[in-house]
């Protein structure tokens, strides 16, 4: 089981955390000043940026190579690019972004759920490539060094929730763990968000057990390394500091106000 190392402040709920240049990047919905920027050793607040206009946030990944982040917002269909001195620019999605992951080849996949597709741009926004997957309502999608994509998929009320590996094209499922929704240890009820090592452990963020399990490469069940007595809330998005071995995983907390969040930090 991971062990709380810290946890970083509560309020507007996040909706993506990152790290970059030796910074912790954490989103937030709200109007203004949405990116916190921490010390990842101190764990101290540096600066805000701001991201112009911006309606629905859905995700946040970063890029050490192009030394940005990008950030899904679903309102305006739209991924922003973010540059550590805050700089913004924005390219169309023409569908519903949700969650965004970053390839070897330094592209952005960007996850589409209504349509059942990711789409792969360049960094700068030009359109790669759009994969169909045979999965209903996938959330979230990593692409492995072998060019095969691990999936999360399933929303309430739909038959099957699950991890899946497809094949490079996207087609075929290659492997698979899950099934009908439930709490069993091979169940899911909406797994939402993921991250990989780099020996393609995966970590599955599974938002209404209010849990993160991990699973081996062939997505086998390994362990459960967050529980929900360790959280307060529900796992909305991971980040993996493969280095360190930190998991840093956003939570929704469900409050008569409404929704406030926090992100929390897991020794793994």
């Amino acid at each position: 089981m991971g062990q709380l190392v810290h946890t970083l402040p509560e309020g507007e709920p996040v909706r993506g955390v990152t790290l970059l240049a030796g910074e912790i990047y954490l989103l937030r919905r709200k109007e203004r000043d949405q990116v916190e920027v921490y010390d990842v050793i101190t764990y101290r607040l540096q600066r805000c940026l701001t991201v112009p206009d911006a309606r629905e946030f859905s995700d946040m990944t970063s890029c050490k190579h192009n030394r940005c982040m990008y950030i899904g917002d679903y309102g305006v269909e739209c991924v922003y690019r973010l540059d550590v001195q805050g700089a913004v620019t924005q390219w169309a999605v023409s569908d519903t972004p949700w969650g965004l992951s970053v390839n070897a080849a330094h592209n952005v996949l960007v996850t589409c759920f209504a349509v059942r597709k990711i789409k792969e741009f360049s960094s700068h926004g030009d359109l790669l490539r759009e994969l169909t997957l045979p999965v209903i309502t996938p959330w979230h999608a990593i692409q492995t060094r072998s060019g095969q994509f691990i999936v999360c998929h399933g929303d309430l009320g739909d038959p099957v929730h699950r991890v899946c590996m497809t094949s490079a094209d996207g087609r075929h499922i290659v492997h698979s763990h899950g099934g009908q929704p439930g709490s069993d240890t091979d169940q899911y009820d909406v797994p939402h968000h993921l991250a990989v090592d780099d020996n393609e452990f995966v970590f599955v963020a599974d938002y209404n057990n209010r849990r993160v399990t991990l699973l081996s490469p062939t997505l086998e069940y390994v362990r459960q390394v967050v529980s929900r007595d360790q959280l307060k809330g529900y796992p909305s998005c991971l980040y993996l500091d493969t280095r360190q071995r930190l998991l840093y995983v956003a939570v929704d907390k469900r409050e008569e106000g409404g929704l406030r969040g926090y992100a929390a930090v897991f020794s793994v």
